[in-house]
């Protein structure tokens, strides 16, 4: 794929500029550490490189921290991005939910201070609307590919070591027992009779297991602190009729991505 020409070509010479930027991140890191007061993942991750400089096999290493540096930071920004533009999407269709997200936030937070996580669990309405966005637009609907590590039988079906398997996501959020109605968007789907947020284990957008995304909690802290923060100092005003609004998916090969549009922020 190196030597043969096409627009993949750009997608990796955009991927050696991050390489070029996580690793101008990383050398200043190294040159400021203080290994008394490490400040973030990448000053803990140097700490272990040097506690492990004689062990050959040790897999800390600046090329394995640059990658790990880049995974976090892609799996926690590309589905920040498409789940708040879809999530501003849906509000504008439904303005009824985001004016009882206007009236929450007043109550709980006010005007006089920016949301913080501490205060998403007494957000029980704003925090189900997030979760019903992340579960309505099935971000990745296929999952990533993963491999089987060994010979696997899973009911009476024999996995062969190192096939390509890819666990459906869509199924799971999209299930009609869990979440009633589920191809329509309700918050009520993750609220109790009494208001209160109502979790549940069918809600896995990120994956689950030992491979789950590595971004998930930067994403949904930042996803919650983003919506929750223009939703307190803004109203979302359509440039179009809300019955024209159309919140379905465009579909890619891997992700469902939302339409384009344009809005208005209001101050509020």
């Amino acid at each position: 794929m190196d030597s043969l020409p096409g627009p993949h070509q750009t997608i990796l010479e955009n991927i050696n500029k991050v390489d070029d930027f996580i690793s101008e991140i990383v050398r200043a890191h190294q040159e400021s550490l203080d290994p008394s007061c490490p400040r973030d993942f990448i000053d803990a991750f140097i700490i272990k490189m040097q506690q492990e400089k004689g062990n050959t096999h040790s897999q800390f290493t600046v090329e394995s921290l640059t990658r790990s540096t880049l995974d976090l930071f892609l799996a926690g920004t590309g589905t920040t991005s498409t789940t708040l533009r879809y999530g501003l999407l849906i509000l504008q269709k439904y303005p009824e939910i985001e004016e009882k997200i206007h009236k929450e936030i007043d109550s709980v937070v006010g005007r006089d201070r920016s949301p913080c996580m501490a205060d998403r669990s007494q957000l029980p309405y704003t925090d189900a609307v997030v979760h019903e966005i992340q579960r309505f637009i099935d971000f990745l609907p296929l999952n990533l590919p993963h491999a089987v590590t060994k010979d696997t039988m899973l009911r009476d079906y024999f996995i062969p070591k190192d096939t390509m398997v890819f666990p459906l996501l869509s199924p799971i959020l999209q299930d009609c027992k869990e979440f009633p109605n589920p191809e329509k968007f309700d918050p009520g789907h993750f609220l109790n009779a009494n208001g209160t947020f109502r979790r549940s284990d069918y809600f896995m957008p990120f994956s689950t297991g030992k491979r789950i995304c590595a971004g998930e909690g930067l994403a949904r802290m930042e996803i919650f602190l983003f919506l929750t923060t223009i939703l307190q100092n803004f109203s979302l005003k359509p440039v179009k009729d809300r019955k024209d609004i159309d919140i379905s998916p465009v579909v890619t090969t891997l992700a469902n991505m939302p339409q384009d549009y344009e809005v208005s922020f209001i101050p509020r």
